[in-house]
Formats: C-alpha cells, structure tokens, sequence
C-alpha cells in the first residue's frame, strides 16, 4: 500500500482553503474509503450508539430529512 503521508495537505494549509473547498476535500476522502468500508473496525460503542439513535428515531418518529436536502442547505449557507 502507497504511502502519500508528503503529499496530505496538513490543517494550516488545509485552513486556507474556502469552507466549499474543505467540504468538497471531505467529500472526496469518504468516496475513497467507501471501497473499503467492509475491512473497517466498527468499534462495539458505535454499534450501541447507532441502536440508541434508532430507539431515539422510533420513539419520537423524527425521521429527519435526506441527506441531500441537508447538504444543498449547507451549500446554500456557505
């Protein structure tokens, strides 16, 4: 496996970019670990904290928005 550690942007110059920019870079890197979400450790206080969520979901009947829409909102606010 390649190491790129040299070419990472660190937070400084990361900082310089525009908020949109620093979303867009975020985005990026979570379209790279998709691939690879399957060989992940999913510590044990996640899963509890994703069935508390869900309980919370249920019993108020919240189910929140899409996430798109969230994400256009946020774009919109930027």
């Amino acid at each position: 496996m390649p190491t790129l550690t040299a070419s990472v942007p660190k937070a400084q110059d990361l900082a310089r970019l525009s908020v949109a920019d620093r979303l867009e870079v975020m985005d990026e890197l979570w379209a790279s670990l998709r691939s690879e979400a399957d060989s992940l450790h999913v510590p044990g206080w996640h899963n509890a904290e994703i069935e508390r969520r869900l309980a919370a979901m249920a019993a108020d009947g919240n189910c929140g928005r899409p996430a798109d829409e969230v994400r256009a909102d946020l774009k919109r606010k930027l």
